[in-house]
């Protein structure tokens, strides 16, 4: 075993940066807002960043992967992607997902189980058009979750998009975006003794209910 593998046994880190009690905040979009507010003003590594985890609806295989929140509008968190994906396709036969935003300088994570559905295509659209060209192209390039034979040709086949769109980029009928409408969030605060503070908040008859759980 490696020098690095043997120590994790040993290597424990004590969390006690913050504390956090059940008022923390009236709803949980309040809470996410806050805490990706901090985040980002403290210069957390990609804030956006999170885990997006689906399941194949036949082999029951759970998949996670790290996406990009774009916007959070209308309570919904969008996120874009190719939609012949392997994640698009899981969504497709269930739209139920798992998020999960993890800023260890904070000694915070946030859990949120929702349902994920496409966007307008108008909004797809607007985003697209706002995107660098080189990211525009690489969303046509993309067989995304599909087997390349080699990289080459994949650099063949950019080369051939960028003299298909010597201007304008059209937004590709296979990618767009995605709104994971929530129905539970668990705020997770370190602290010491990994007796960690969890809030969640879940959404009984249209009515946001909040409660402690064990760490």
């Amino acid at each position: 075993m490696s020098e690095h593998l043997d120590r994790l046994r040993d290597d424990h880190k004590d969390f006690a940066l913050n504390a956090l009690n059940e008022a923390f905040a009236k709803n949980p979009f309040e809470a996410f807002q806050n805490w990706f507010d901090k985040a980002c003003s403290s210069q957390q590594p990609e804030p956006n960043a999170f885990a997006l985890s689906t399941t194949n609806k036949e082999t029951q295989q759970p998949s996670s992967r790290i996406v990009y929140l774009k916007e959070l509008k209308n309570k919904s968190f969008v996120f874009y992607t190719n939609y012949e994906s392997d994640k698009a396709k899981d969504i497709e036969k269930s739209g139920n997902v798992s998020l999960l935003f993890f800023w260890p300088g904070l000694q915070r994570q946030i859990r949120i189980h929702g349902v994920a559905s496409k966007i307008a295509l108008y909004e797809s659209d607007a985003y697209f058009k706002s995107r660098p060209r080189s990211s525009q192209i690489g969303a046509w390039a993309s067989d995304q979750s599909r087997i390349l034979g080699s990289r080459e040709e994949l650099e063949d086949k950019l080369s051939a998009l960028n003299a298909r769109f010597p201007e304008q980029v059209e937004r590709p009928p296979f990618w767009g975006g995605y709104g994971i409408a929530p129905h539970q969030f668990e705020f997770w605060q370190g602290r010491p003794s990994r007796l960690h503070d969890r809030i969640v908040f879940e959404k009984v008859k249209n009515v946001w209910k909040s409660y402690r759980i064990n760490p």
